[in-house]
């Protein structure tokens, strides 16, 4: 063999390497402000800072955006993220739209409007449909068939201003808290107007297989919360415990290869609220979290 043609053999190797790591797609990738959110930033701050850093969207937090709207910065914040082909692609919102009791899921449609109207304004194709207000111990317990036409319910909603609700599960939730409960939901409303919201971190901690991932419609799945996890029980981790993707317990190599296999293609969203990445500044945050989600199942 000549040496160029073990040149050429070793990049074919180190090629196919990559490839069954997810490595070897071009991969889109963003920012959820939860990662920054000790350094207390407005949005435009927040989305000067991740576009600077290379990232390619975001997940803005609506009480970010409401308060960019009131100080009559929203626009020139789109403006800022169209200029550098920069994209608001799922919404983080609270609105109680599953809650049994009438007036407060009321409270929540509504509330959840005014956050679909103000995602509008950013072109965000996309918003969280949590199931907060039922997460905790105590909390009403709702059936997967009352989940599901709620869920319906703020589907149709968001027809009026574009906008999609993401059903997202918790795994700390006593509602909703495994993926496969999700996509059973999914599956049997059998519509393609529906999303999902997975989270690498939320799969574990609500005790899901990532083998599900195996089943997922590619056409659900527009964005992925991206995390990792310590060598821990479950039921032992709380939010604050999430740490950068690669540098835990998650099988990324499972996960790129499921995502793969289904044809998806999301958004990596990088998603942590551990402090302890937070206490120097919010450029090292954001260059650390994009270069640990590029490189991410390496070498696993």
């Amino acid at each position: 063999m000549t040496r160029r043609d073990f040149c050429a053999a070793a990049a074919a190797t180190l090629a196919a390497g990559c490839a069954s790591l997810g490595l070897g797609k071009k991969r889109r990738f963003a920012i959820n402000p939860a990662t920054i959110r000790e350094f207390h930033l407005p949005l435009e701050e927040q989305v000067r800072l991740a576009i600077a850093a290379g990232y390619d969207g975001m997940e803005p937090w609506l009480k970010d955006v409401h308060a960019a709207k009131a100080a009559g910065k929203l626009d020139d914040i789109r403006k800022m993220a169209a200029d550098a082909n920069f994209k608001f692609i799922n919404g983080i919102a609270f609105g109680q739209w599953a809650h049994p009791d009438r007036v407060t899921r009321n409270i929540g449609l509504e509330e959840t409007k005014r956050d679909m109207a103000a995602l509008a304004e950013l072109e965000c194709p996309y918003i969280a449909a949590s199931m907060f207000g039922l997460q905790k111990k105590g909390a009403p317990r709702v059936t997967g068939e009352e989940i599901a036409a709620r869920y319906v319910a703020v589907v149709n909603l968001g027809k009026a201003y574009g906008v999609t609700p993401l059903l997202e599960y918790w795994g700390h939730s006593v509602t909703l808290f495994r993926l496969e409960q999700a996509m059973a939901i999914l599956r049997k409303l059998n519509r393609t107007d529906v999303g999902l919201l997975p989270d690498v971190y939320h799969t574990y901690r609500g005790g899901s297989s990532f083998a599900a991932f195996k089943r997922l419609d590619p056409a659900w799945v527009p964005v992925l919360h991206v995390n990792d996890y310590p060598a821990r029980l479950p039921e032992r981790l709380a939010d604050r415990d999430r740490i950068w993707p690669g540098d835990g317990m998650a099988p990324w190599r499972e996960i790129y290869a499921a995502l793969d296999d289904v044809g998806a293609s999301p958004w990596f969203s990088l998603e942590l609220f551990n402090p302890d990445y937070q206490k120097t500044r919010p450029e090292d945050t954001l260059a650390t979290g994009l270069e640990k989600m590029r490189t991410a199942g390496h070498g696993a």
